[in-house]
């Protein structure tokens, strides 16, 4: 009530904000986006979270910058997945079918939906371990025969 007595009165104090911090514009950027591991799973998933598009949260995997894209929050028992190892994570990530699940320092569990690697391609995190696999084109005899006709 006094605050409004003194705006009414035209005696409230002004205190200019200052010009250093008064934008957004330094978050921005790439290099700030990195995520630190030392911090709990929500903190982890609201970095993700509010990275997601632009410039995207990213950590080292395999020494490879990996941008991590859709995050959620895990409230389950910890899923079957294949172990994969984060710079600077005090736990290794799990592959899992439904994404990457990450830990926080408080045990808990967020779950990445999407990664992006360092020549723009972006893969779903489940097929983290497939994404290089390739499979060779095994044609049956007919085929083989087709093709020569073909050619």
């Amino acid at each position: 009530v006094e605050a409004v007595h003194l705006i009414a009165d035209g005696k409230a104090p002004r205190i200019p904000q200052p010009k250093e911090g008064a934008t957004y514009e330094g978050i921005q950027k790439k290099e700030n986006a990195e995520v630190v591991w030392d911090h709990p799973a929500a903190a982890l998933h609201n970095w993700i979270r509010g990275h997601d598009k632009v410039p995207g949260a990213w950590t080292t995997i395999n020494g490879q910058v990996v941008t991590f894209y859709g995050s959620s929050l895990l409230d389950a028992s910890v899923p079957a997945g294949q172990e994969l190892t984060i710079k600077g994570a005090s736990r290794p990530g799990l592959v899992t079918k439904n994404g990457l699940v990450i830990f926080g320092n408080d045990g808990k569990m967020v779950l990445v939906r999407n990664l992006q690697f360092e020549d723009g391609k972006m893969i779903p995190a489940s097929k983290y371990f497939s994404a290089d696999e390739t499979t060779a084109l095994e044609l049956t005899e007919e085929e083989k025969k087709m093709a020569e006709d073909i050619r």
